[in-house]
């Protein structure tokens, strides 16, 4: 097979390496890439949102799978623009189209969609600035802390937790009135606290079958002990320890069965990943959000465990044949540290000088903002490498990924040292 990957970042360098493992996988080409796809895969300067240009890539290099890493294009409508061409309507493609997507690019759109279906989520309403006024009054009578999210792609970030009534009505206002966080925060769903531990649950589909993947806990504030704002995530473990068999069974019957129902009564056909952020209360799933794709860094620790031919499992998702496919996962951790740049989530510098990276040992380094220019490797984004490890127990793992990103070295670097130590810890 000819296949296309868009994205550029950790997620993707992960897929890169995980489909190049594959015998099935002749040519592989990543749009736009990054320094470590261009280790394995081929790179195209083409914009993974540049459909026109997406599309003539397709025809030019005959491409017999198109996979879609990033949400963007997935919620700008990806899919649905290949489908509109007459030559590409039946590309096989890994990947929901716009209306699927908006499981993701609206909060909104997706609590609706719990209600409707019976899922269980926290309970929530949604404002705009013409209800601006109402939503001030709604929060006076709120529990506190209060969720507040910024309804459309926000890039991991729109998500406020306020600890005051005070604190909840100005970041309210800011969103709706003071355009906070853009076009993503037209509209605002204020939603109830729910206290437990959270995970990940990853939902492979072709429309009608699925594969429930390797969950994943990720870390997604900057600093340790959970502080600071939030980032794209800074780490991520797998399997989880909290997360025993009966657990997943029942997020298996009260989510993810009644998850694919609801989208196939509500007439979307659905092919590629579903992303399922949950919090374990009391013993029970709750989904704090849908993602219309894999997680980042999640995927870094999801991937590496997979055992079936990715390639093999990828193309049976976009052609409908997930019920041929027999999954097989490692029973090893895997554990990955996040590097990132200095200042970042905030304002951060690019072009450092990335060494050392051919001195680690025993890990898997992901990149997730790099280039390469004029033989070295440069940091390219805030989060720049993900460094992953698998051992037989989690102690190993952690060990491992953090030994490589203590090696790595470049002007500014941060990273958490804590990634992991929670689940070492824990006991139900």
């Amino acid at each position: 097979m000819n296949i296309l990957l868009l994205g550029s970042g950790g997620r993707e360098h992960a897929f890169a390496w995980k489909l190049t493992q594959s015998p099935l996988c002749d040519t592989l080409l990543v749009a736009p890439g990054n320094a470590g796809t261009a280790q394995v895969a081929t790179n195209v300067p083409v914009s993974a949102t540049d459909f026109p240009a997406i599309a003539d890539l397709i025809r030019t290099r005959s491409i017999d799978l198109l996979i879609v890493g990033p949400e963007e294009p997935l919620v700008k409508g990806v899919v649905d623009y290949m489908r509109q061409q007459p030559d590409l309507a039946k590309l096989p493609i890994v990947g929901p189209d716009a209306e699927g997507a908006q499981l993701e690019g609206s909060k909104d759109f997706s609590k609706q969609f719990m209600q409707r279906h019976g899922i269980p989520t926290a309970a929530s309403q949604t404002f705009t600035a013409d209800t601006l006024n109402e939503g001030l009054a709604y929060l006076e009578s709120h529990s506190l802390p209060i969720v507040l999210k910024a309804d459309g792609l926000a890039a991991g970030k729109g998500v406020i937790i306020a600890e005051t009534v005070a604190e909840a009505q100005q970041t309210l206002t800011d969103m709706l009135s003071n355009g906070r966080f853009g076009s993503a925060g037209n509209k605002v769903v204020i939603e109830q606290f729910l206290r437990g531990i959270e995970l990940s649950v990853f939902v492979l589909s072709d429309g009608v079958n699925y594969k429930i993947l390797p969950e994943a806990k990720d870390y997604k504030r900057i600093g340790e002990g959970d502080t600071g704002p939030n980032t794209g995530g800074m780490g991520a473990v797998s399997p989880v320890v909290f997360a025993t068999p009966s657990f997943l069974s029942k997020v298996e019957e009260k989510v993810v069965k009644p998850t694919l129902a609801g989208l196939q009564q509500d007439g979307i056909q659905y092919r590629g990943f579903i992303f399922i952020g949950l919090m374990k209360v009391n013993g029970e799933p709750y989904v704090i959000e849908y993602n219309a794709r894999m997680g980042d860094p999640e995927t870094e620790v999801v991937l590496p465990r997979i055992q079936t031919d990715f390639a093999e499992l990828m193309m049976a998702a976009a052609q409908g044949k997930l019920a041929n496919i027999d999954l097989q996962v490692s029973p090893q951790t895997a554990v990955t540290t996040v590097v990132v740049s200095g200042g970042y989530p905030d304002g951060y510098e690019t072009g450092k000088i990335i060494s050392e990276l051919d001195r680690l040992e025993d890990v898997t380094a992901f990149h997730a903002g790099t280039k390469a220019e004029d033989g070295q490797i440069l940091t390219n984004g805030g989060r720049v490498l993900v460094l992953t490890a698998q051992a037989n127990s989690l102690e190993n793992a952690v060990r491992k990924s953090q030994e490589a990103a203590r090696r790595v070295q470049f002007d500014g670097k941060q990273y958490r040292k804590d990634i992991g130590l929670d689940l070492i810890r824990y006991s139900d």
